[in-house]
């Protein structure tokens, strides 16, 4: 498959996937999300690679979630449950039997924090910013993005994320255990280094069986989101889902209570 949205390097046993969309904040569009699962399932199952890291291009965003701009009347396009394929993307991270770092520099913004929420490990820098934006803009994920996020970040402030969609530092992320470790920006990707360097030294097979296990006990996220996302596909047909969308395009504030009260 020939790249155009991401970046892949093969080196010394680690893998790089970099989304290369920074011009809109390294936000998916289908295309995208189509490389990201050829890349990972490249690296995921070539016995060279003993390391994935997941970047975004660019300083100001690892990635931003669904680009808004493709996501239409019924979704993001034609694949999958909602056009774009999100849930196989997050279910491929956690399938592949070889860890996966999320190295986040800048936003990681609705799906780009489920991303982070899904990867093995996550190394920040200072200026990260995470938080959830999916009920500002007609949206949720209905799977790993909240039952996984509550396992990772706490049931109290995975709510807080989602009801509230405020933005969070990296040190707030922290100390959630949303991320591993943060660092200052020009540290980060020593930092990553490192920590792939730690990885490679250990048996991959151990790895590999201590990944299955983990995932193990929250497997059953995996057909909860599976239901989910079929309602998801339904909700994006309806005005209310539909005035997220335009409202964020046209850069005003929604109005989701309006137009409830017009379908009425």
């Amino acid at each position: 498959m020939p790249y155009e949205d991401i970046l892949y390097e093969e080196r010394e046993g680690i893998a790089r996937i970099t989304i290369n969309r920074p011009q809109v904040y390294n936000a998916v569009r289908g295309r995208t999300a189509e490389e990201l699962l050829h890349a990972i399932g490249r690296a995921g199952w070539n016995r060279e690679i003993g390391v994935v890291v997941l970047a975004g291009a660019g300083g100001q965003a690892f990635c931003t979630g669904g680009d808004q701009s493709s996501h239409g009347r019924d979704g993001y396009g034609s694949r999958g449950t909602i056009g774009l394929p999100m849930d196989e993307l997050q279910s491929l991270i956690r399938d592949i039997p070889k860890p996966v770092i999320a190295r986040v520099q800048g936003f990681a913004i609705g799906g780009g924090n489920v991303l982070v929420t899904v990867c093995d490990l996550a190394i920040a820098s200072t200026d990260a910013v995470f938080g959830q934006v999916g009920p500002k803009v007609g949206s949720v994920d209905p799977g790993f993005g909240t039952a996984l996020l509550a396992r990772v970040a706490g049931e109290k402030r995975a709510r807080e994320m989602w009801y509230l969609c405020r933005r969070y530092s990296a040190d707030e992320a922290l100390a959630m255990g949303l991320v591993n470790c943060v660092v200052a920006s020009e540290q980060l990707d020593a930092e990553v280094e490192l920590w792939c360097r730690e990885i490679l030294a250990k048996s991959p097979t151990a790895l590999a069986i201590a990944k299955r296990s983990f995932n193990a006990d929250s497997e059953n996220i995996r057909a909860i989101g599976a239901l989910g996302f079929e309602a998801l596909a339904l909700y994006y047909g309806t005005a209310e889902s539909r005035e997220g969308v335009e409202a964020f395009l046209a850069k005003r504030a929604p109005d989701f209570r309006g137009v409830r009260r017009e379908i009425r």
